[in-house]
Order: C-alpha cells, then sequence, then structure tokens
C-alpha cells in the first residue's frame, strides 16, 4: 500500500506561528473548542441565579485539559494511519514536529491534571463522566475505527458527555435537562459525520478505518443514516421545552432549523453526490450553534427537572464543588427523608 509522505511544516521564518499550529493541531482546537463551548451551555442551564461563577470556570478549565489530553492521546495512537491521510498527515507526529514519546506524555499528563481538576474544583460525579469521556474515546473509539462500523456510534457517546458534565457541574446530579443535552449532542453528530465519512471515504478506507461510507460507494446506506437521525434530533430538539428548560422562542427554532438540517439530509438521499453531502455538513455546522444559542438565551429562570433524574425516582447526590472527600446518596422511591 503507498503512503502518503508525510507534510513537514518549515520552522524558520517565523517559529512562533509554526509552534502555535502545532499545539493548534495536537490538541485539535476547533473540537476542543466546541468542548468548551458545549460545557458552558450545561452548565448555563442547569445553574441557577446564585451559582458560583467559579464553579463554571473551573468546569470548563478541566474540561479543556481533559478534550486536550484525549485529542493528544488519540493522535498518538494513530500516528502511522494518519500518515496515510492527506487530511491528517500534517499532524505533529507523521509531520515529524513531535516525537510519539512527546505526544504520549503530554496526552497522559494533561488528562490526568484534567481529571484531577474535576474532582477536586468541582465535583466528583463530573470528574466521572469526565473519565468516562476519556475511557470510550480512547479504550473503544479508538480501536474500533479499524475493526467495526459501530464506531461512529461509540464515537458519538463522548463527543455528546461534555454538556451533561456542565449540567453536573452546576447542579450535583443527573437530571433530565442534562440527558436531553446529551441528546441532542449524540444524534447531531451521526448526520454530521456521516457527511464527512462519505466525502472522504477513499482516505478512511486508504488508512484501514472501518466506516459505514466504505461500503457505501453510491451514498445510500450514509443518506440513510442521517435521515434517521436528523429526524431523531429534531425529536430530542423539543425534549428542553416539554420539560419548562426553555420557551417557545427556543422551541420555534428548534422546529424551524431542525426541518431546515433534515432538508439537507432529505437532499443528500435525492442527489448522492458531493455537493450535497457537502451542504449537508456545513448545515450540520450552522445548526448546533443557532440551537445551543437559543437554547441559552430563551432557558427558564426555575427549572423543574433540576435536582431530577428520573423524575420523582432515583437521585444520584454528590459532593458539591469544593468538597472533594464526602459521601454519594442514592435515595430511592419511598426512602425516609
Amino acid at each position: 500500500m503507498e503512503t502518503t509522505a508525510p507534510i513537514v511544516l518549515p520552522i524558520f521564518g517565523n517559529p512562533l506561528r509554526v509552534w502555535g499550529k502545532v499545539a493548534s493541531d495536537l490538541v485539535k482546537a476547533r473540537l476542543t473548542l466546541m468542548v468548551v463551548l458545549t460545557t458552558w451551555m450545561g452548565y448555563s442551564l442547569g445553574s441557577s441565579e446564585a451559582s458560583d461563577g467559579r464553579t463554571c470556570l473551573h468546569a470548563i478549565l478541566g474540561t479543556s485539559l481533559l478534550a486536550a489530553g484525549a485529542s493528544a492521546l488519540n493522535q498518538w495512537w494513530e500516528r502511522d494511519l494518519d500518515a496515510l491521510m492527506r487530511r491528517t498527515a500534517s499532524r505533529p507526529i507523521p509531520a515529524g514536529l513531535l516525537s510519539p514519546l512527546t505526544v504520549l506524555a503530554f496526552g497522559v499528563g494533561v488528562s490526568l491534571v484534567g481529571l484531577a481538576w474535576l474532582a477536586f474544583s468541582v465535583n466528583l460525579l463530573t470528574a466521572f463522566l469526565g473519565a468516562v469521556t476519556l475511557a470510550i474515546y480512547i479504550f473503544a473509539y479508538t480501536p474500533l475505527k479499524r475493526t467495526t462500523e459501530l464506531n461512529t456510534w461509540v464515537g458519538a457517546v463522548p463527543g455528546s458527555i461534555p454538556p451533561l458534565m456542565g449540567w453536573t457541574a452546576a447542579t450535583g446530579d443527573l437530571g433530565v435537562g442534562g440527558w436531553a443535552l446529551f441528546a441532542i449532542l449524540f444524534f447531531w453528530q451521526l448526520p454530521h459525520f456521516m457527511a464527512v465519512a462519505w466525502l472522504y471515504r477513499d482516505e478512511y478506507a486508504q488508512a484501514g478505518f472501518r466506516m459505514l461510507s466504505g461500503r457505501d460507494p453510491d451514498g445510500r446506506r450514509s443518506a440513510s443514516s442521517a435521515i434517521r437521525n436528523s429526524i431523531a434530533l429534531l425529536a430530542v430538539s423539543v425534549v428542553p421545552f416539554l420539560q419548562g428548560i426553555s420557551g417557545r422562542i427556543y422551541l420555534a427554532i428548534a422546529l424551524v432549523f431542525g426541518g431546515l438540517f433534515l432538508v439537507q439530509a432529505l437532499r443528500f438521499a435525492l442527489l448522492l453526490d458531493s455537493n450535497s453531502a457537502r451542504r449537508l455538513f456545513f448545515a450540520s455546522i450552522f445548526y448546533l450553534p443557532v440551537l445551543l444559542a437559543a437554547l441559552v438565551m430563551d432557558r427558564a429562570k426555575d427549572l423543574p427537572s433540576r435536582s431530577s433524574f428520573l423524575r420523582k425516582t432515583a437521585t444520584f447526590s454528590v459532593p458539591r464543588p469544593g468538597a472533594f472527600v464526602s459521601t454519594c446518596r442514592l435515595r430511592l422511591p419511598g426512602d425516609i427523608a
């Protein structure tokens, strides 16, 4: 199999700019930024007027460190495969700018600092969710990319947890609102990635990644998946309104933009060409920030589901910020208060 020659960046002229790009690529800056935004959104929706802004800052910082470390570990694991694809050949390891050992040490160190930061400065539940995110991303999603097409669905799980972490940082428990945010991110990722995977299907196949698009040359299966998950996304996007987390303005925006997103998925299914897949990709990029902005701006002041996990059933409580070692209490229906 032919390999793509590494793209080596010049280190002369403007070293600061070059190494800034190296750092950006190493932590996958755009992905980390999305993690920051969704974590902040989850915290904003779960917080009350009396919430401590420092907790939000700690949650964002800890989650950012965790995302940066996970990105580095992913690149260390896939360094040989990244060299086979043009879109990833310029990453620090295949480009020869950083050694694998350096990237491994950075990834492990930053991930551990991020987990510790969340545990000590936020609460144990948020740190636990961070550990679950890291474990699934590195030890499940990354190796599964070469063994099964189900890797896409597995990979959508860690991508959906950051807003839930923001929610637990604000509330200290797993509430219906937090799970609604998780579901929105989960179903959004699938049509988004189906468009990307089909556009780059040849590169993924060359690198040995098992993607749905690899056995879908005409795009029919990818488009069908995009349609199903766009419908699911439209359905779960109304849950915040039904739970009283957001208002009617958000509901209208969710229905309109969710419908337009579905139209792009249907267009991809009808045309089955690169242009329609690319339009679906850009529609997904536009849809998410609009929906999340509407959700935050039209949030309800009083959140009736803030402290419920399965409303009026079980509540899992964890230490509030600053109390690292305490007790975790599982209260079931009928227990004496």
